[in-house]
């Protein structure tokens, strides 16, 4: 068997949880069947059963196009250069809407079968508007379309599951919930501490760690509002960079730079850090912080539990699937508009509750010690990239 993913993410042009999952799962298919990865950007490897080329952009083309529709335009063009050559795969496997539009392409012309992966869900994003205008609407036609005409769909929660049942016109016997996963021997606690010391970090004090894009989904701004609830001793490391839009990178900036103005103990790395950087800031943290305001999965919760750090999350989505209340850190409930941007009703609630777990957690060492213990151990037992990967093969296989 053969299968073909389309994804826009894939090493060394990875920012989200979306690319960290097309990265691994390739990986482990490979082991399995031959596999043809085709990513945006200039990729051109082989090893093994796993291929994988990239489709750059002349960014020329699109040079007079309104600034919110040039990433729209470009997404489309790639997805129709990506199937120019055809594929002799028995399977097409798309990731995210940027990917769909080269499954809905495949599907027609070639009569591929495909499988989408829901990380995410456009009815779910509405502040995407603010980055794409009028291109959000093209987004959520190209994800609506390909998800109701996909032979197979994956979702990454079972809450995810159901906000696919809520929102697309989709029998519920193709979709089946399959969790994200992560590398076992990668992803685990580490002595080493060069990274705190590069991005000074004091060692002889607790932190708190986010690590994340800067979206309005990753719910960063609530952390930032948080921070003067935080004991003053507590060290606040952000690992954020890439901002949606040019907006929330300045509202992201005025915020950090109106806490500093009373405390010198908090840390922006604006950039993305490498997986053994990352590790060895999950290792150190005396506790992780996700407060995302929409997530329908949330691997970096995995991938703290994996080095042993207890969590502090928002209550929403596949969250709670993969974070166990009290044994593997504390849920944050999260009372959301019921409209339209799901924002927080009251954020200062939001961000004094966010506040008041990271320090019942530091507060508490046999507490964190706890949790660092029983967190590794559902890692273990459920979210292991050989098993899941196995679930997909077995997927593939029901289609053909």
């Amino acid at each position: 068997m053969k299968a073909l993913f389309y994804t826009r993410e894939f090493p060394p042009y990875v920012y989200g949880g979306a690319g960290v999952h097309v990265e691994y799962l390739a990986d482990e298919l490979s082991k399995l069947m031959e596999m043809d990865v085709r990513c945006f950007g200039d990729q051109d490897q082989k090893s093994g059963n796993l291929t994988v080329t990239g489709y750059p952009f002349d960014d020329g083309v699109f040079a007079g196009s309104d600034d919110k529709l040039k990433s729209v335009f470009k997404t489309l063009a790639t997805c129709l250069h990506m199937n120019a050559e055809p594929t002799d795969a028995d399977v097409v496997h798309c990731h995210t809407w940027y990917a769909h539009f080269a499954g809905i392409v495949s599907k027609l012309c070639y009569g591929t079968p495909l499988v989408i992966t829901t990380h995410s869900l456009e009815p779910l994003r509405p502040w995407k508007r603010e980055q794409l205008g009028r291109g959000y609407d093209a987004s959520s036609w190209v994800e609506k379309t390909a998800i109701e005409m996909a032979d197979a769909l994956i979702a990454v929660s079972e809450e995810t599951k159901e906000d696919v049942l809520k929102y697309f016109n989709v029998d519920p016997d193709k979709v089946k919930v399959i969790y994200n996963g992560i590398n076992l021997e990668q992803y685990q606690a580490t002595s080493n501490t060069e990274t705190l010391d590069a991005y000074g970090v004091d060692k002889t004090k607790p932190y708190v760690l986010f690590v994340g894009r800067i979206t309005r989904q990753k719910g960063i701004i609530h952390l930032v509002n948080a921070i003067k609830y935080i004991n003053p001793d507590t060290q606040i490391v952000l690992c954020a960079g890439a901002p949606d839009t040019k907006e929330i990178g300045k509202e992201m900036e005025d915020a950090v730079n109106e806490v500093k103005k009373t405390r010198d103990n908090v840390v922006w790395i604006d950039k993305m850090v490498t997986k053994e950087e990352i590790i060895q800031l999950y290792s150190h943290a005396d506790v992780f912080c996700c407060p995302s305001i929409y997530e329908p999965f949330g691997i970096i919760n995995v991938e703290a539990m994996a080095c042993k750090t207890a969590v502090v999350a928002s209550a929403v989505g596949g969250i709670k699937e993969v974070v166990v209340h009290g044994e593997t850190g504390l849920l944050i409930p999260l009372e959301q508009q019921t409209e339209a941007p799901f924002e927080p009703v009251n954020p200062d609630k939001f961000s004094r509750d966010l506040a008041e777990g990271i320090n019942k957690v530091i507060g508490d060492k046999a507490m964190r010690e706890s949790m660092a213990i029983k967190g590794r151990k559902r890692v273990e037992e459920y979210f292991d990239w050989v098993a899941i990967a196995k679930q997909v093969e077995e997927l593939y296989k029901s289609l053909l």
